[in-house]
């Protein structure tokens, strides 16, 4: 599967990485890291958006943890959209 992470429209926002880890969960109190921690760059030439791939994963649950950003001091995604494998 894979999970896509959007900033808000291109000509808002500036080139900028962010890096952040993925977990997964199947009953929203025990999660397990699927992906990260990595740097993914949000990039307005391709639209702002990441593609976090990962290896099949049984889940109801995801958690992203963003612990750096070179944009701003803070956590920023506008949109999660998650795909099954």
């Amino acid at each position: 599967g894979r999970v896509v992470l959007k900033l808000p429209p291109s000509t808002a926002w500036e080139r900028r990485t962010q890096t952040l880890s993925v977990q997964a969960s199947t009953n929203g109190s025990s999660f397990s890291t699927v992906a990260g921690p990595g740097g993914y760059t949000f990039d307005p030439a391709s639209g702002n958006a990441v593609t976090v791939n990962l290896s099949p994963v049984s889940a109801r649950y995801v958690r992203i943890t963003v612990t750096g950003n070179t944009g701003w001091p803070a956590a920023q995604i506008g949109e999660l959209e998650v795909y099954s494998g």
